[in-house]
């Protein structure tokens, strides 16, 4: 818990490192436009609490003093060592106090903690936020069941470097498959893949040895945006919305209220009620965060209307040795091979798009290739 010496009225927040922080994200957004810093710091100046002292609440599977290193060194912008909390940066505070204490169940303590600091802001303090459905300190940006303070800040930390494929490990032997929409006669006797998994990383040094990976905490993670369009219909599109709307105002509620629930039992280290609704809360977070992002970068693709040439939403019919097939074009959320839907990624859509009546479709197959002579465009 990181705590200032006593309540100020305003945040000192220093308008250069916001500067700063916007010249070094070029993607930082504030309601979709590029912000000015005297802009940027009123927002963030809205999340603010005049009567209170603590600023970030936050735990750790490793030593204090590792988090609070990380905190130190975290500039703004990057997503390591520790991005979570780096609102605290924009801060000009001196004499910042860190407490802590040692548990074994650092997520409920953290929950307790959020718990009661918004018990203690007033209902006038509270009403003065630009947020005011979510009562956070200054630099928590979530809440322990998922939301999110809606503060309109997007892309504030800076895209993580691809790294290269590990090496391969070890050769696995998998079970035969078809190409999506292949026939079955093309099935192989199976295909060799090479696993991704690397070896643990080594310490650099005489006397290294391999490290063992560090165990994370069981948390939803933030799903960033897609690099890659994600084409769809007008009705996939709808599908994935009314999932979404699902999760959020059904699900998510009735997840909160277990967890609440399970909570007023006690004990919540030997609470199987209260970890089976965490388990729940992370699986619903993460397909909440999955759904957005798809939606986000949502392409509608509407039938082309042209039938002399395939392309997404057109309904192909064609030959491969005497026996003939159909299949409709689709984006890669509304796939479904056994009714006729492949996707336009995949090997035989692919191999389709583009192509006019009369054309032939080569696809490669762990038997050989196949070939599917276009016959009809609808």
């Amino acid at each position: 818990m990181v705590e200032q010496p006593a309540p100020t009225a305003v945040p000192r927040i220093d308008l250069s490192t916001i500067g700063k922080w916007i010249e070094r994200v070029p993607g930082l957004r504030l309601d979709g436009e590029v912000p000015t810093a005297k802009a940027l710091a009123t927002r963030l100046a809205g999340f603010w609490l005049p009567d209170q002292t603590i600023l970030y609440i936050g735990s750790s599977e490793h030593s204090v003093g590792n988090r609070v290193a990380a905190l130190a060194a975290q500039a703004l912008g990057d997503r390591r060592p520790h991005a979570a909390g780096q609102w605290l940066k924009t801060l000009a505070a001196a004499g910042l106090r860190v407490w802590w204490a040692s548990t074994a169940a650092p997520e409920e303590y953290e929950d307790a903690l959020l718990e009661a600091f918004a018990g203690g802001v007033s209902p006038a303090e509270a009403a003065a936020l630009y947020d005011p459905e979510l009562v956070l300190p200054f630099a928590n940006l979530r809440s322990t069941t998922g939301r999110s303070k809606r503060h309109g800040i997007t892309g504030s930390v800076l895209a993580e470097a691809a790294l290269p494929l590990p090496p391969p490990g070890h050769v696995v032997v998998v079970a035969p498959g078809d190409a999506d929409g292949a026939r079955a006669e093309t099935r192989g006797s199976g295909t060799v893949r090479r696993s991704t998994r690397s070896s643990p990383p080594v310490r650099a040094g005489a006397n290294a040895r391999p490290v063992a990976p560090r165990s994370v905490r069981d948390r939803p993670r933030t799903v960033s945006r897609l690099a890659e369009p994600v084409y769809i219909s007008a009705d996939g599109l709808t599908n994935l919305q009314a999932e979404l709307d699902q999760l959020v105002a059904v699900r998510r509620p009735e997840n909160v209220g277990r967890i609440r629930a399970a909570k007023e039992l006690g004990d919540l280290k030997e609470n199987a009620d209260y970890h089976a609704a965490r388990e729940e809360q992370s699986f619903l977070e993460g397909r909440i965060q999955a759904l957005e992002a798809r939606i986000r970068a949502a392409v509608v693709v509407a039938p082309s209307g042209d039938s002399s040439r395939v392309s997404m939403g057109s309904r192909v019919t064609a030959d491969a040795d005497g026996e003939q097939m159909a299949w409709t074009i689709v984006g890669s959320d509304e796939s479904d091979p056994a009714a006729g839907r492949i996707s336009h990624a995949s090997p035989v859509g692919r191999a389709l798009l583009g192509r006019e009546i009369g054309d032939v479709a080569v696809v490669q197959t762990p038997r050989g290739e196949v070939r599917y002579r276009i016959v009809a465009i609808d």
